[in-house]
């Protein structure tokens, strides 16, 4: 079972919990993150689903979780350096 199975299944840690939150709590107010199909939603309702551990809630730690390892991993830069070669041959 993954990890991110795992953590829907025994819940959110305080720890991640708090890390999310943080990173949630540095954009805009006045702007909405659209969550696929679910809809829209400010930072505000984006703390309370992780608060909560919801669907949308387990969903947004994962989605802060991938972006995490790609960071470290340095996936995250190696596409950003692709997309520039990419934008700078056009």
């Amino acid at each position: 079972m993954t990890e991110e199975k795992n953590q829907q299944n025994e819940g959110i840690s305080e720890d991640l919990k708090d890390l999310v939150i943080e990173r949630l709590d540095v954009l805009p107010s006045d702007k909405k993150i659209s969550i696929g199909s679910v809809g829209e939603f400010t930072k505000n309702e984006l703390i309370e689903r992780v608060k909560q551990e919801d669907e949308i809630g387990h969903k947004i730690v994962e989605i802060e979780l991938s972006f995490l390892r790609a960071l470290k991993e340095g996936t995250l830069l190696r596409e950003v350096l692709v997309s520039g070669q990419d934008d700078k041959e056009n």
